[in-house]
Parts: C-alpha cells; sequence; structure tokens
C-alpha cells in the first residue's frame, strides 16, 4: 500500500474512533430532513423530485464541512505531530492527498446516508432518478471543494476555530460570487471578462447546472481542478511552515 493508501486509512478510522463522526453523521442527517421538509416544503410543492434537498447543500456545508476541514493540519500542528508526520516514509503530496480524501469519503458516507430521503421521493412518485444522481455527484464534488479551501485553511494555522472561521469566509465569497448582487457591483466600472471571470469561480454556478440534471464536463472539471489547486496550495503551506 502507498503512502496516500496508509493516511487514508488511517485518517478514515480516526474519524470513527471518537463520537464526533457519528454526531456529525446525526447533525447532518437532521438538518438535512429539516431544510427538505420544512424549509424546503417538500410536500407543499408536490413535486417528485428532490430539488428542495440539494437547493440548500451550500448552505449546509458552509458550516458542516469546514467543521470537518478544521482539524486536517491544524490539529496536527498543535500537537506536534505533523514533525512526526513528515519523517514517515512517505511524501508530503501522498498525506496531503490521503488526509484529503479521507475527509471527503467520510463526507461522502454522511451524504449517502440521506437515503430514505430519495426512498421517500420514489415512494410517493415518480422522480427522475438520473436527475437525483447528478445531484449527488454535484453535492459531493461541491464537498470536495469545501474540503480543499479547508484543508488548506487548516495548514496556515495551529487554532482549529480559526481554521473554521477562515474556512467559512473563504467558502462564502465562492459560494455569494455567482449572485446577481455581487455581480451588479461590478458591472458597472469591471470589463465583461472580469464579471464572467467571477460568476464562474462561483460554487453555485456550476453545482446548479448539475443538480439539474445537466452533467456538463465543465462544471465537473471546475471542481476537480478547484480541489487539486487548493490542494497544491495547501502542499506549499505546509512545506513553507514546517519549521515553525
Amino acid at each position: 500500500m502507498n503512502g496516500t493508501g496508509i493516511i487514508f486509512r488511517r485518517e478514515l478510522g480516526s474519524y470513527f474512533a471518537t463520537p464526533l463522526a457519528y454526531v456529525f453523521i446525526v447533525i447532518f442527517l437532521m438538518l438535512t430532513g429539516a431544510f427538505t421538509f420544512y424549509l424546503g416544503r417538500f410536500y407543499e410543492m408536490r413535486q417528485a423530485d428532490l430539488s428542495a434537498f440539494f437547493n440548500f447543500h451550500p448552505w449546509l456545508y458552509l458550516f458542516l464541512i469546514p467543521a470537518i476541514s478544521m482539524r486536517l493540519w491544524a490539529e496536527e500542528r498543535k500537537t506536534g505531530t505533523l514533525e512526526l508526520l513528515l519523517t514517515l516514509p512517505i511524501s508530503l503530496n501522498q498525506a496531503v492527498l490521503g488526509k484529503f480524501l479521507a475527509a471527503w469519503v467520510f463526507s461522502g458516507i454522511a451524504l449517502a446516508l440521506t437515503f430514505p430521503i430519495w426512498i421517500t421521493v420514489n415512494y410517493l412518485g415518480q422522480p427522475d432518478n438520473g436527475v437525483i444522481l447528478a445531484g449527488y455527484i454535484g453535492s459531493w464534488l461541491m464537498a470536495g471543494g469545501f474540503l480543499a479551501i479547508g484543508s488548506c485553511l487548516s495548514a496556515m494555522t495551529q487554532n482549529q476555530v480559526i481554521a473554521f472561521i477562515m474556512t467559512v469566509v473563504v467558502c462564502f465569497l465562492f459560494v455569494l460570487a455567482g449572485f446577481p448582487l455581487v455581480l451588479d457591483a461590478f458591472r458597472g466600472w469591471a470589463p465583461q471578462w472580469l464579471v464572467d471571470g467571477i460568476a464562474a469561480l462561483s460554487f453555485m454556478t456550476h453545482f446548479d447546472a448539475i443538480s439539474k440534471g445537466v452533467l456538463d464536463l465543465r462544471d465537473v472539471l471546475y471542481f476537480i481542478v478547484m480541489m487539486l489547486a487548493w490542494l497544491i496550495a495547501t502542499a506549499i503551506t505546509i512545506d513553507m511552515k514546517k519549521a515553525d
């Protein structure tokens, strides 16, 4: 097994070694249920789809995903185990990727456990399950983007609370980037290519398209490039701060 696999197994196992993982999953499931059935007015809409379920994911992830990512590197730096980790016969890139994949798979497990909502909508009607599957894929990709940002910001500090707050702020900016309110603030003075560039950075722009069943390669590539860019930034940050 290579270094990435070793770190992946160690990290994923550590999530379930404490009650925190189960508490997180329970909170996630309770919030998704409450948002879907009450705020999303699932029954009142009388539509056999999960739009009420997916519409709230960016806002749920805005606070729940940073709660996962904040410990990725900040905890290692605070406890002094980062130096020990870097002395193991694995590369820094393998460590970064292994930790990220473990957190991403953990978030995927939490997302998969929302399957009773999918069963409910299939029991009540005849939804397009292809659209629902695309929504799940888009949601998981978006969670990966949030996690990659959180990984980099966690590497910048020893304080998990600071890492959490910074991740919420940065992810919030990436969510808001495609909103008309933000774009209108630039349209008055910025060139169109800059406005289009800001809109293209938004999580919402790409997630909305996928959650509606349009699995465009450009949207998938956006999330993959976003994850790779922030993971590379994570490795650079750790390399710069390992002597601190």
